[in-house]
C-alpha cells in the first residue's frame, strides 16, 4: 500500500504520490493535448479533461493506493481509493478513460458511461477513434 500526502495528477490515469508515479490499472484515458470535437464540432482537449475529472475525484481526499505490478514504461500499477471512492472505477464510470480488456470489473463501468452517454461518450462522433471502435 502507498499512501501519499502529496497527491498530484499527471494525466487522466496517472497520479504522481510524493516522488512516485503511480498509472491506474485497469483503464486508459485520452492523453493531453488529444483533440475530441463535440456534437456541434466544437474541438477540445480530451485529455486534459479526463485530468481534470481525475483531479475532481482526488480533491480534499485522503489517497491511498495498492500497488499491483508495473506498467511497460516501468511505472508502478495500481488501484486507488480516494476516500471511500475507488479512483480507477470512479474514472471509467464517469466516461472518461476506457476499460482495459483485462479488467473485466471495469468493463461494466464502461458500458454504463456509454449507456448514460458520460464523459467522452457524450461526444462518441469526436471522441478518440479507440473509443468509438468500442461500441
Amino acid at each position: 500500500m502507498a499512501e501519499a500526502a502529496l497527491v498530484r495528477v499527471v494525466d487522466g490515469d496517472t497520479l504522481r504520490l510524493g516522488d512516485r508515479t503511480l498509472r491506474l490499472a485497469g483503464l486508459l484515458s485520452p492523453q493531453r493535448g488529444q483533440t475530441c470535437t463535440t456534437a456541434s464540432g466544437v474541438g477540445f482537449d480530451c485529455g486534459a479533461a479526463a485530468a481534470e475529472a481525475l483531479a475532481r475525484l482526488v480533491e480534499g481526499r485522503d489517497v491511498v493506493c495498492r500497488v499491483q505490478g508495473r506498467d511497460h514504461f516501468g511505472r508502478a500499477l495500481g488501484t486507488c481509493k480516494a476516500g471511500a471512492l475507488n479512483a480507477n472505477a470512479a474514472l471509467v464510470e464517469a466516461g472518461w478513460a476506457l476499460a482495459d480488456e483485462d479488467a473485466p470489473d471495469l468493463a461494466k463501468a464502461e458500458a454504463a458511461a456509454h449507456d448514460a452517454k458520460r464523459g467522452l461518450w457524450s461526444h462518441l462522433a469526436g471522441a478518440p477513434a479507440s473509443w468509438r471502435a468500442r461500441f
